[in-house]
């Protein structure tokens, strides 16, 4: 894909923001995506997966719902002057409530090169503030503005609505460019390099690229000497309810082979069964060396490549 072309969406993050903040996300998704792909058609940019639900911190609207901040930590420091006491003491009567933004992420990939990792991701919140508690709580006496602003236990209202949804663009990241930019940075990403590695090398490439099948969950952090980092996980795309791994340690032979594919059938690619078993984090390593007892005996039923990507794994076994 053309470098312009592919520029058109890294380059443009306002364009990005001005698309958000004029669909009406009560339309849905696909509205949402038709908008998107109006910025470059060419781009083939596709909503993929939808993760939820989380939420964040929101402000104070009055007993009417109407907004009287749209950041309740600035608004409490604002009006306590740092002492707790004083602010629970000026609004006990007030009748103000604290509210919550309740959110989900709608994942968008576009594909631009052959290798697992050519793909740009693009993440979009929908996000709805929501009533969650009384700003002051009868006899509640909080020792910090910290206590009184995240407190453990407290009663949670009805999730009222205070607005309508409305999205709000998060972030456009060209994956290769991440890993290219990170290669050489100690550990970066090295479970992650070897499962896109792994699925070049298998018949996964067969059903599809991989950011039709699968997002990064990406999460930044600082590390011990203050800078900072990211993670990327693996999380699948597929729809619906993940059918189980095939129970490795009760099966074998051609009732194994059988299970396996089917599993791959319905997932939607082949060798999918050897990646969801990476991205479980050791939940059901049986399955592997099942499969690789069959096939080191009479059995034959896993393509070269796929096998020759087993039994890298078994040399040097990883998860995602």
């Amino acid at each position: 894909m053309k470098e312009s072309i592919v520029n058109t969406l890294l380059n443009r993050p306002e364009l990005l923001a001005e698309i958000c903040s004029a669909t009406d996300a009560e339309q849905g998704v696909p509205t949402l995506e038709q908008s998107l792909q109006r910025i470059e058609p060419k781009i083939g940019l596709r909503h993929v997966l939808t993760r939820g639900s989380w939420h964040r911190p929101g402000g104070v609207v009055d007993k009417g719902l109407t907004s009287i901040s749209s950041n309740l930590r600035r608004w409490a420091e604002q009006e306590s002057a740092d002492d707790v006491d004083t602010l629970i003491a000026n609004y006990a009567d007030a009748d103000y409530l604290v509210t919550r933004l309740a959110g989900k992420t709608h994942y968008f990939t576009a594909v631009t090169g052959e290798r697992p990792a050519d793909f740009i991701q693009l993440e979009i919140e929908q996000l709805q503030e929501v009533v969650e508690r009384p700003l002051v709580i009868p006899d509640w006496y909080p020792d910090s503005l910290e206590e009184f602003l995240e407190p453990v236990d407290y009663p949670r209202l009805s999730p009222t609505p205070v607005g309508p949804p409305f999205y709000r663009f998060r972030r456009v990241t060209p994956i290769a460019r991440l890993l290219d930019e990170t290669a050489g940075e100690p550990g970066s990403f090295t479970a992650l390099r070897r499962f896109l590695d792994d699925w070049a090398q298998s018949s996964a490439v067969e059903g599809g690229h991989f950011c039709r099948h699968w997002i990064l969950a990406l999460r930044e952090y600082m590390d011990r000497d203050g800078e900072v980092r990211q993670t990327a996980t693996p999380v699948t795309t597929f729809s619906g309810s993940l059918p189980d791994l095939p129970p490795g340690e009760r099966l074998g032979g051609a009732e194994l082979a059988n299970a396996i594919h089917a599993y791959d059938r319905v997932v939607g690619y082949p060798f999918a069964w050897f990646f969801h078993m990476l991205s479980r984090q050791a939940e059901n390593y049986q399955l592997a060396r099942a499969v690789l007892r069959d096939l080191m005996g009479a059995y034959d039923y896993l393509p070269a490549r796929d096998l020759k990507v087993l039994r890298q794994w078994e040399a040097r076994s990883y998860a995602v």
